[in-house]
């Protein structure tokens, strides 16, 4: 896989660009996730915050609890509505987490880990290869120590 990689909402209005590999790409089977994405799961390519920019438009950002003390920042496309990010925790958070079905090219990706897999549908095959957590892990090997008291890295 060569990098830049580019990408972007359905529209066309926001444009991103990763210039360097995911460090995981998971899948998350919340029942949170599901509702988001309207499917089965969402998933999500970890990208280093520096190694991702916006290079076209203005995405905006919703604010979602995920637990009473917990933010997730949820950026779209506000002409379409198309979600492209998500930053656990906020600005603070030293990742990126890129909606990969808004990647230009996504014939790469494919999830190593799955998160909630206790609410994952059950005509999903999750790949006996993949590392699996029946919910949410207390840490995670892609976020810093310095950054572990931040919110869920998931959904």
């Amino acid at each position: 896989m060569n990098f830049p990689q580019s990408g972007g909402c359905q529209c066309g209005a926001v444009r991103y660009e990763i210039t360097a590999p995911p460090v995981t790409v998971y899948a998350c089977h919340c029942t949170e996730c599901q509702t988001q994405s309207g499917t089965a799961f969402a998933m999500a390519a970890v990208i280093p915050q520096a190694s991702f920019r916006v290079t076209q438009g203005t995405p905006q950002m919703f604010a979602r609890k995920t637990s009473p003390t917990k933010v997730m920042e949820c950026w779209f496309c506000p002409a379409c509505g198309t979600r492209l990010y998500h930053v656990p925790g906020g600005a603070a958070y030293p990742n990126r987490n890129i909606k990969p079905g808004t990647l230009d090219d996504t014939s790469w990706l494919k999830p190593t880990t799955h998160f909630w897999t206790r609410s994952a549908q059950t005509w999903v095959v999750i790949p006996d290869d993949a590392v699996r957590y029946e919910t949410q892990p207390e840490t995670l090997p892609w976020v810093p120590t310095t950054s572990r008291g931040l919110p869920s890295v998931a959904n």
